[in-house]
């Protein structure tokens, strides 16, 4: 028996570009970082250690980008996506940090300070 794929480490801007072509963008950061960093406008919020919740109601051939805090973080997602039989899976490279960073769309969640 073969392995699975391993899913792919993609940049930001290839990430962008994914999504922008109709890619499920997956957010696994905690509510606490998403809270504090910001959100990523019409990503799909996903419990990390339920990961049928949200996927279960997909094609596994749906085109799929994970970002996370970290790479350490997406990597796991994005592999347990691969071993569950989607076939185009990716993770990006540095996170939302570099995301972010990238000039990708971010939206403030964090309600300032009076």
């Amino acid at each position: 028996m073969s392995n699975p794929p391993t899913p792919q480490l993609i940049s930001p801007a290839n990430a962008g570009e994914r999504v922008a072509d109709g890619a499920l963008l997956v957010d696994v950061r905690s509510a606490p970082r998403r809270e504090a960093d910001g959100a990523i406008p019409g990503a799909v919020i996903a419990d990390r250690n339920d990961l049928k919740a949200v996927f279960g109601l997909v094609s596994v051939d749906t085109p799929i980008v994970v970002v996370c805090g970290s790479v350490d973080g997406s990597r796991p997602v994005a592999e347990a996506l691969v071993t569950d039989g989607f076939v185009n899976v990716a993770h990006v490279e540095g996170g939302f940090a570099r995301w972010r960073d990238a000039g990708l769309p971010v939206e403030a969640t964090a309600t300032p300070a009076d």
